[in-house]
């Protein structure tokens, strides 16, 4: 199968990624062709509401945005991490996902959805809100699912997830896709 894995941490060595490497390397462990894109430096506009992608299946902004879309449609299995700010998904993950819009109405290939989240506080409610945020997107496209989804709380500053029990779950999901 073919995995996106999609992170949208603008930090340096930040948590998130170190999830989402984790979780690419069990991935390619079981034998799966495996991309990863940081949304870190890509240039990323908001949607402007204006629909036109409904009926063209293309994004009428010219910036990053419609080759990771493109990627997104192809790939079987998408993957999603980011960090939790103030108890959501960054605003660059959401940016991302509200211009995928021109997926609504074609024929993707994604059907498995996994969420994996990074965050300074520890509690187990901590990534409800983002990982329902992303279930919100998900729910528009029927033939998707979220699969599953990982969070290491306790880690604020980067690289303090080294010996996270998150990073073998991540694995570990990976290698089970």
């Amino acid at each position: 199968m073919d995995v996106l894995v999609i992170t949208s941490s603008l930090r340096p060595g930040s948590n998130s990624d170190a999830l989402a490497d984790a979780f690419a390397r069990g991935a390619r462990e079981a034998g799966h062709t495996v991309e990863t894109i940081s949304l870190k430096g890509k240039e990323i506009r908001f949607c402007k509401g204006c629909l036109i992608c409904q009926r063209t299946q293309r994004c009428v902004i010219v910036d990053d945005v419609p080759a990771i879309v493109s990627k997104m449609h192809d790939a079987d299995v998408i993957v999603f991490a980011t960090p939790i700010y103030y108890y959501e998904m960054s605003g660059q993950l959401k940016t991302l996902l509200d211009r995928a819009n021109p997926l609504y109405t074609t024929d993707y290939h994604f059907r498995d959805i996994y969420v994996l989240t990074s965050a300074a506080e520890d509690e187990a409610e901590v990534p409800e809100r983002a990982v329902a945020g992303v279930g919100g997107w998900i729910d528009c496209f029927e033939k998707a699912r979220l699969a599953g989804s990982v969070f290491a709380g306790g880690v604020n500053e980067a690289g303090e997830i080294k010996e996270h029990p998150a990073l073998a779950a991540a694995f570990e999901m990976g290698k089970g896709v």
